[in-house]
């Protein structure tokens, strides 16, 4: 296989992933669609220097993350005030979640988080391995394991006040 036809296997096992990602740092469809746009033409420009020093799914995590990062801050900077009201959710697999309550309130409970307990919970939610999520986020293995804790304990408070 030549590098083009490479890139498009690894975007294909990979899609669903990058469009969860960026679903969560989004709040319309069509933001989304263009964040995962950005993300791969992000991947596109740097596969010609992936050494292969971790595996290409980290790899790829890492990047998604990055643009969506870099995106959110600068939309921020851009406005002053953020609205949780305008908050949408498509999701990529076959089930059905727009209905479930519990799945409505776990997305608006992680939409509050900071950008890198966001991060980490949905590489978590991903059942990524603490020393993938660590590769990932740059942090120890160890640090993953409490922030993990930490987030979670965050997470349940926020779903009980949801749910009751």
């Amino acid at each position: 296989m030549n590098q083009e036809q490479t890139f498009i296997k690894i975007l294909e096992v990979n899609q669903q992933r990058i469009q969860k990602i960026c679903s969560m740092y989004t709040s319309t469809p069509e933001d989304c669609k263009d964040l995962v746009q950005e993300v791969i033409l992000n991947i596109w420009k740097a596969y010609p220097s992936f050494e292969g020093k971790s595996a290409i799914n980290t790899w790829i995590y890492r990047i998604t993350l990055n643009v969506c990062l870099k995106k959110r801050f600068y939309r921020q900077k851009e406005q002053t005030t953020v609205s949780l009201d305008n908050l949408k959710f498509e999701p990529t697999s076959t089930i059905d979640a727009s209905n479930d309550g519990q799945f409505i309130a776990l997305k608006a409970c992680i939409s509050q988080l900071g950008f890198s307990d966001r991060a980490i919970i949905i590489l978590f939610l991903e059942e990524l391995a603490y020393k993938e999520i660590a590769q990932i986020i740059g942090i120890s293995e160890n640090y993953v394991a409490v922030k993990i804790k930490r987030i979670k304990a965050k997470l349940g408070i926020c779903l009980k006040t949801k749910l009751s």
